[in-house]
């Protein structure tokens, strides 16, 4: 993922990434973005804030290598970049690769049988009460 943050280092790129992706405006912008070149102020007539509040939020997007600006004359036209969203999704799917062999490992181990289980006492025979059980308490 092309991110041209000096700051920026491939251990740090997934959290940034994912705050840029955790406001809902930030993730609308992405989406519109992605579907076709927008210019900042186009995005920001689509949402009740200030022309600065949504250049704040493609800054973020931009940050995190999610957009890209170039500008047309007067204006920022903002490109979604689709080799972020891929990288974003390799991410994900690390994520639901490690918690699917989790979740098949938790399966196996509740349908192997107890270690011992065949030597384990008899509930009933070890004290607790029965139906037929007459200590007159």
């Amino acid at each position: 993922m092309v991110v041209d943050n000096q700051h920026t280092t491939d251990e740090n790129r997934p959290g940034i990434v994912f705050h840029a992706l955790s406001d809902a405006t930030r993730r609308d912008i992405f989406r519109l973005v992605l579907q076709g070149e927008h210019s900042v102020s186009d995005l920001a007539h689509r949402y009740p804030m200030s022309f600065a509040a949504v250049q704040k939020h493609v800054a973020v997007l931009e940050r995190a290598g999610l957009v890209t600006k170039q500008p047309r004359g007067r204006e920022r036209l903002v490109r979604g970049n689709i080799d972020a969203l891929r990288e974003v999704d390799r991410l994900l799917e690390e994520f639901a690769t490690l918690w699917r062999s989790r979740m098949e490992r938790f399966g196996e181990v509740l349908t192997e049988p107890d270690e011992g289980e065949n030597d384990a006492p008899d509930r009933d025979q070890e004290g607790s009460r029965g139906p037929d059980d007459d200590r007159g308490e």
